[in-house]
């Protein structure tokens, strides 16, 4: 054989020599792959599918939206399902005149929805305000159709991107309306009721003791579930007045107005409950200091039906944002804001009193009212939470992590006594089995079991509400 012959190639082509080749035939093979037709079922054109709809991005931006309802029919201002509640005729507007998308809908943390303050079942409001994205262009009548006469969109105004209209809210202010005949514990008929004008004496005595709420205070009492050193009861209350007498249907009614950075739950019913009981002369301004002291204060609270959330303030953000930013006072919608009042809320508050007597049946319930606390008391655990304001989500949280506090404090109680067992047990030389190592792992086992028992309290509680 010729030794310059070339040898005869017999390498298969199938097999790739170097690995970058086999890399290069993979990419080959899955473009191959993928470039491959796929089969047209039987009457399937060929030709690539138009969309009917063509897509058309909107741009949204943060707003701020003011609103107002009268919250009698409903309950409570945040959603709940299975019940009447204001976010959900809102939602609805707002979907239906195609202002969110139906995610938003189902879920409104898409669009970045946060509402001011969370009204409790029956609470109306009049100035209340909610932050999401919307569309730059919207149509507030377009919006206002399609709600109920008893919610009303009034503005609606661009705001940052990084707006909150909860955690930028500086203040609120609520309304508390009351038939005045309250306040004079000697009437007992319909028609003295209806007779009865307040006096300026006895409107100089309701302000002095509404006047003694103003500043920071342990509102521990004055609410469910908190304790005299737990911070979280400390709140500023800006002021507290009896504002304006007016008459509805022969009743005289009385309007008060309380301004405060925040509010726990039933706060402001227990603060009107407790006003109302000194001046009818059941309790005396000394169970006042009690109320704020270290003591367990049972408070009379007093009907939802007259509260109203009336404003929320921003004047922290106005001032940052004054250059940039459309002012959140709503000057331009206040002649708006106080004709849905008399046409809406206050209606209706004065035909509770009239038709259903509402503050009448309370004041009869609180007749023997005890401001010891007492054994029938419910528990705090069973109690069903609703609220006047927003700090409810913190309520929820902090109680949560106070229960569990008081479970690490116990746990380390039994623990300490534990310790001080087995020291006694070494000083007499006496072993430790292995009984009663089971034992203690027990008594810990025990303390998150109940740890355990109390979060799933707190989570019931919550889909409650």
């Amino acid at each position: 054989m010729n030794a310059m012959e070339p040898l005869e190639d017999k390498t298969d082509d199938s097999i790739v020599q170097s690995k970058n080749h086999t890399r290069y035939k993979r990419r080959f093979l899955k473009r191959q792959w993928e470039t491959t037709k796929k089969e047209t079922e039987p009457g399937e054109s060929e030709e690539k599918k138009i969309c009917d709809k063509p897509f058309e991005r909107i741009k949204k931006k943060k707003m701020a939206v003011l609103l107002g309802y009268c919250g009698v029919d409903y309950y409570g201002m945040q959603r709940n399902p299975g019940v009447p509640t204001i976010e959900e005729d809102l939602l609805k507007a707002l979907y239906d005149a195609k202002y969110i998308t139906e995610e938003d809908f189902n879920n409104q943390q898409n669009a970045q929805f946060q509402r001011s303050s969370r009204t409790d079942k029956g609470v109306s409001a009049a100035r209340q305000v909610v932050s999401l994205k919307l569309p730059l262009e919207v149509n507030i009548e377009e919006i206002n159709s399609r709600l109920p006469q008893c919610i009303k969109v009034f503005g609606i105004k661009r705001a940052t991107n990084k707006f909150n209209s909860k955690s930028k809210c500086n203040a609120r202010t609520y309304s508390y309306t009351l038939p005045t005949y309250v306040f004079e514990p000697s009437l007992s008929s319909e028609q003295e009721r209806k007779r009865y004008r307040i006096t300026a004496e006895k409107m100089t005595k309701v302000n002095e003791i509404l006047g003694y709420y103003k500043g920071t205070k342990s509102y521990h009492n004055f609410t469910e579930k908190k304790h005299y050193q737990d911070p979280s009861s400390l709140r500023y209350m800006m002021s507290f007045a009896l504002e304006r007498v007016f008459i509805e249907s022969e009743v005289e009614f009385a309007e008060l107005l309380v301004k405060g950075q925040s509010f726990m739950l039933h706060q402001i019913r227990k603060m009107v409950g407790l006003m109302i009981a000194v001046v009818r002369g059941q309790t005396d301004m000394g169970m006042m200091d009690k109320a704020f002291g270290k003591d367990k204060v049972m408070i009379p609270t007093a009907p939802g039906l007259g509260l109203m959330l009336d404003k929320v303030h921003y004047e922290k953000y106005d001032a940052k944002f004054k250059d940039s930013h459309e002012s959140l006072s709503w000057d331009a919608e206040e002649e708006a804001v106080e004709r849905f009042k008399r046409e809406q809320i206050f209606p209706n508050i004065v035909k509770g009193e009239i038709e259903d007597n509402s503050m009448g049946l309370w004041l009869e319930k609180i007749k023997g009212h005890s401001f010891e606390p007492s054994d029938d008391i419910p528990d705090d655990k069973n109690v069903i939470n609703g609220d006047d304001d927003d700090d409810c989500d913190d309520i929820e949280s902090e109680d949560l992590k106070n229960n569990e506090d008081e479970l690490q404090v116990a746990s380390e109680t039994i623990s300490s006594k534990t310790e001080n067992i087995d020291n006694k047990d070494n000083e007499k030389n006496v072993a430790i089995t292995t009984d009663e190592k089971i034992e203690k792992t027990d008594v810990v086992h025990e303390i998150d079991a109940k740890n355990g028992d109390d979060d799933e309290i707190k989570s019931n509680d919550s889909v409650v509400r």
